[in-house]
């Protein structure tokens, strides 16, 4: 075999996935954002697992709570597969997530768990039908992958939230917040309006503020930079979020967001929770905290900024709805964010 015959066989064997048609991105001011329909009781959730594994007996917990909800639930093919950390090999999760979001009977698409796996298939997903008739996609942590696209440029909006795997064992022994956090899923999908009322920090920069809310985790964010899912943060309120980063890796994010442009036209920034791991020699700890590390990168922006708002890897991880026009307060009382 010739050895341009063999580069270019190899090269197309090497396309193990469809190659979605693409979509052309928007100005983001010229292509008005959709929002899906609410559900009603009735209405069809679907679970896949387009990131992490997860076995249906983990499921249980969260299919007998929506089931409460008076909405059936719909397993999509992926659960219970397994490659190593995925849910199911690459093509596997593309054919489950792409059957679902085809589906006009499905009204809305829950993601299993987080981890690590979308940001392998985003680019072969075909949103072309989704866009004419959307739905409702629900999930945090990696599916900001997701979340990023759909705003920047699907046009379509989506909730962040808790996932399946946060859905406690036996729901009559679960605290109050965590119950709270876990039926604002509902509340959002059965069109209740989003308000929050947060109590004041002492790192909070004051001011008012409107426009469309977008975010999610921080490192999955940094990673998408410069793709054409990166997310288009001019004019927008943005809200944080991560765990289990060392200080110098927060740091490091919060400069790739400055150097990339995105924290300079906000119309507001929101901040979740940011659990952070110690460094394993305390001599070579960071020498700044969170609020040092992200209010240092703001010297020269005067948006409102809140801290501590309830959302991110921990128990009082609200939903929010990606997408939707919210105003910003944040003054000497505390912050509010409503829809």
């Amino acid at each position: 075999m010739e050895r341009k015959e063999f580069i270019r066989n190899g090269f197309f064997a090497a396309l193990s996935l469809p190659v979605a048609t693409r979509i052309k991105e928007p100005d983001p001011n010229s292509l008005a954002l959709k929002r899906p329909p609410y559900l009603k009781a009735g209405d069809t959730i679907a679970i896949s697992s387009p990131a992490g594994y997860i076995t249906l007996e983990e499921l249980e917990p969260a299919i007998r709570q929506i089931s409460l909800w008076g909405l059936k639930v719909k397993l999509g093919s992926s659960i219970g597969r397994r490659d190593g950390t995925l849910g199911g090999t690459d093509t596997e999760r593309l054919e489950d997530l792409q059957a679902l979001l085809d589906d006009h009977s499905v009204n809305a698409i829950l993601c299993a768990r987080g981890g690590y796996g979308l940001v392998r298939i985003i680019d072969h997903i075909d949103f072309n039908r989704f866009r004419r008739h959307p739905k409702w996609l629900i999930g945090f942590s990696d599916v900001t992958v997701l979340h990023a696209h759909l705003n920047s440029v699907v046009r379509v909006a989506s909730i962040h939230s808790k996932m399946c795997n946060s859905f406690p064992d036996i729901w009559e022994e679960a605290d109050q917040l965590q119950k709270d956090s876990i039926l604002s899923i509902r509340d959002l999908l059965m069109g209740k309006s989003m308000y929050f009322n947060v109590p004041p920090s002492e790192y909070n920069r004051y001011g008012q503020a409107k426009g469309e809310l977008i975010g999610g985790n921080c490192k999955t964010i940094e990673s998408i930079t410069g793709s054409s899912s990166d997310l288009i943060t001019k004019g927008k309120i943005l809200f944080l979020e991560d765990t289990g980063e060392y200080l110098y890796s927060i740091d490091r994010m919060f400069w790739n967001l400055k150097r990339s442009g995105k924290l300079d036209h906000l119309a507001g920034l929101v901040i979740g929770g940011f659990k952070f791991k110690p460094s394993e020699d305390p001599e070579e700890e960071f020498n700044r905290n969170i609020f040092q590390i992200i209010m240092e990168k703001l010297v020269d922006c005067h948006y409102p900024v809140c801290f501590e708002f309830p959302v991110g890897h921990q128990k009082n991880n609200f939903a929010l709805k990606c997408g939707a026009m919210v105003k910003l307060d944040v003054n000497a009382t505390g912050s509010v964010l409503q829809e």
